[in-house]
């Protein structure tokens, strides 16, 4: 297999090592999960059109609904075009959905991401964000544990100070007594300036 540095292998083939702006496949063939997907996205913009229908139904172009429901057609009429086009595609055979659509590292990651919403409220922003940056960046990079908790902690610090000290967004403080840090801080500096 050819490579490209000691880290990327490129399955040649599945992939020739260039990049392009073209999402992979052929676009003579069907990708693994192409058609439910593109059913998915019809039945998703029925339930939209519906709900814009609901607004107020079609009493006016000037009523509520008019731009949802406009938006939410142009939606259907698209997603049936896409769904009619590639269910007449031949599906390709040489892809699958775990290797190719959904690789694993993208399944953990969703599973990650879903965690990080669960947890940021009772657990807080640091320690929540610390906990996905620690097993993010192990699975990623592979590297030790001193380096991956420095990068975490390092990059955790950043991040909380543009956002919490200097754009003052509040974030869910959890078991970290964040507000209390942050007066020790500014008393100390206060102190020492006076």
């Amino acid at each position: 297999m050819p490579q490209t540095d000691t880290h990327t292998i490129i399955d040649p083939e599945h992939h020739d090592g260039t990049s392009d702006a073209t999402p992979g496949g052929e676009p003579t063939q069907r990708r693994p999960g192409e058609l439910a997907f593109g059913a998915f996205l019809l039945i998703g913009s029925l339930a939209l059109l519906w709900n814009a229908y609901g607004i107020a139904g079609f009493e006016a172009l000037s009523s509520p609904g008019a731009i949802p429901m406009a938006t939410s057609f142009v939606m259907v009429v698209t997603a049936a075009l896409v769904l009619l086009r590639t269910s007449r595609l031949p599906p390709d055979r040489t892809e699958t959905i775990s290797r190719d659509i959904l690789p694993p590292v993208v399944l953990i990651f969703a599973a990650l991401l879903i965690g990080y919403g669960v947890l940021l409220r009772p657990l807080g922003f640091l320690p929540t964000s610390l906990l996905f940056l620690v097993i993010s960046i192990k699975l990623l990079s592979r590297r030790s544990w001193a380096w991956v908790l420095m990068i975490s902690v390092v990059c955790l610090v950043v991040i909380w100070l543009i956002f919490r000290i200097v754009f003052t967004v509040l974030m869910p403080p959890g078991i970290v007594p964040e507000a209390e840090f942050i007066q020790f801080f500014r008393n100390m500096i206060g102190g020492g300036a006076s």
